[in-house]
């Protein structure tokens, strides 16, 4: 078991090996003064967006409906990303496979008809 593990050990610490080691390496580089270090001013620290000046307040409050969607959207996803394999075997799972597969699709359409009748999916301004 430790063994199956450890290649899913060795991937995180890769994976953490790149970050730091680029934020290791900026830090150094300003210590040994080959990167000079940052010095706040008004042009760098003044916003803007896509090269322009923004108009107004540069805080501003999004709608929760628009994380909203996006969480149900990513929630399909993943739906569709466990149905996939299923749908390869389906053939050789039986019908408890079919079973399971069912109640896994009906727990998405109780939430969907759920969200529905509390109407959050409905775009109000």
């Amino acid at each position: 078991m430790l063994y199956e593990y450890g290649h899913i050990g060795i991937l995180v610490i890769i994976a953490l090996i790149f970050p730091l080691g680029a934020l290791v390496t900026s830090w150094a580089f300003q210590y040994i003064r080959v990167r000079p270090p940052s010095k706040p001013d008004a042009v760098r620290d003044d916003i803007y967006e896509c090269g322009l000046r923004t108009e107004g307040p540069s805080l501003v409050q999004f709608n929760f409906r628009y994380y909203y969607i996006a969480l149900l959207f990513v929630l399909l996803d993943v739906e569709l990303v466990f149905l996939f394999p299923w749908a390869l075997v389906f053939d050789q799972v039986g019908w408890a496979g079919y079973m399971k597969g069912i109640l896994f699709i009906g727990t998405f359409v109780i939430g969907g008809v759920y969200a529905w009748r509390k109407r959050a999916l409905e775009w109000k301004l």
